[in-house]
Formats: C-alpha cells, structure tokens, sequence
C-alpha cells in the first residue's frame, strides 16, 4: 500500500490518501487538545497507546456485528481503513453523568441516571462543535430521520458491546463520543476512534480516571492511565484468541 498525499491533517490524526481510491492510512499524533484546543500538549506515545487501543475496539466490534473502518493496524501508530464520507456529529452516550453535562444541569458528577442518555453535536471547529438536536441535524442537512434512527440503533449496540468488554477489564464505561461515516455505496458504518482520548473510563475499584480528564483537569499520569487500559484491553484479546 502506497500512501499519497495528505487529505485531513486532524488535532489527534493525520489522514493519508493511498493508491487505492477507497482506503486511507490513519496516523495517530502524541498531540492532546482540550477546551475546544485551547489546552494544547504533546504526550509521548499516547498515539501509539490511542492506535493500538482504538484496533482492539475496532477488532472487537467487527466481530459482535459492528461494521466500522478498520482494516488492519499497519504499525506502532497507523491503520489502514476504509475511506468514508465523516457524518459532521459526534454521539454522544452518557451511562453515568460527567463532565460538561454534570456542570450544565449542576447534577453531581458520577450520578446515575435511570435511562442512557444520546447527545449529538454539530462538528465545526469555528462554532466549538455545538450541541445540537436531531431537528437541528435534519434541518442542516447532515442526516435525515431514518439515518438518525440507524446512527442511534448501532450506537445502542456499541455501547452495549462496550460496556461488557470494559467491565471485563474491570473498567466502567462512564460516557463516550462516536462519529460515522458514509461508505461509497451510502452505508453508515463507525469511524473515527475509540480510546481514552474519546471515552471516560473509571477503574471499578477505585474510581480512578484512566482517560482524556487526566489531562484536562492536571491530574498527571496520563499515558500511565492510557497504558492500564491498554494491557487490560489486549489481555482480554489476547485470553481470547483473537
């Protein structure tokens, strides 16, 4: 596979062109960003720890049924994957309330809620990635009714397939964002990333935070965190042959 030029160069990945029309080379950058970039570092080897996590995950949903980019893991930060047309939202699911909606509602941090809970936002850096409703979404043109309907279907079952694997590494799955994208022949299927830089994971035990907040709120030892979820995740893999 020979790579091309650059066709997105992204806050956490690089995207490459190859010489075959329909698949793409994503490189995963040691950047960290947060406050809509306004908190900026460079952490050694989180790109490596986001590439290889990201690949269990993808490796792991594509077998329960999940179709998602993913083609193969080329090297320490790089896949190969399927080019697709990126869907301007990210999905949001909250299991337990954290972060932006625990400060928006004042609701406690770790609560509960008796119901998942779905947010999308609107993907544009120069309006900080608002959150939007699915008439919003529908009026904008990103998506219609029936694609929406599909787009929370598979995210259901993400995060139900999710939540079993990270409660086998001994991890809650606090909340996560998940973005899709449209293949050539208009199917939606998951794309992007999934890793501690795009989910909230809490170690069961103790409550310790072993994702992006150990970065956003200057708790220190973040790739240490990164790394923890990693072995536990490719111990799983690896216990099961996959």
């Amino acid at each position: 596979m020979e790579q091309r030029g650059i066709l997105y160069d992204g806050k956490a990945k690089r995207i490459c062109l190859t010489d075959d029309e329909d698949k793409v080379i994503i490189r995963y950058k040691d950047d960290a960003t947060a406050f809509n970039n306004v908190k900026k570092a460079v952490l050694a080897n989180k790109g490596v720890l986001n590439n290889r996590i990201s690949a269990i995950i993808f490796r792991y949903l594509r077998n329960a049924g999940v179709e998602n980019h993913y083609i193969s893991t080329l090297d320490d930060r790089s896949q190969l994957c399927r080019r697709v047309d990126i869907i301007p939202l990210e999905v949001i699911v909250r299991n337990i309330i954290a972060g932006s909606m625990a400060r928006r509602l004042g609701i406690e941090e770790g609560t509960e809620p008796s119901n998942v809970i779905y947010d999308i936002c609107y993907k544009a850096d120069e309006l900080g990635d608002p959150l939007i409703n699915d008439h919003h979404a529908v009026a904008l043109g990103i998506v219609t009714y029936d694609e929406l309907h599909n787009i929370y279907g598979i995210t259901a079952k993400i995060n139900g397939l999710l939540k079993s694997l990270f409660a086998e590494a001994g991890i809650r799955l606090v909340d996560f964002k998940v973005e899709f994208g449209r293949t050539e022949d208009g199917r939606i299927i998951l794309a992007d990333e999934v890793s501690p830089d795009t989910c909230r994971l809490w170690d069961m035990k103790t409550n310790e935070k072993l994702d992006k907040d150990r970065f956003r709120r200057d708790l220190g030892h973040v790739i240490e965190a990164y790394e923890e979820v990693y072995r536990r995740l490719a111990n799983i893999e690896d216990a099961r042959g996959l």
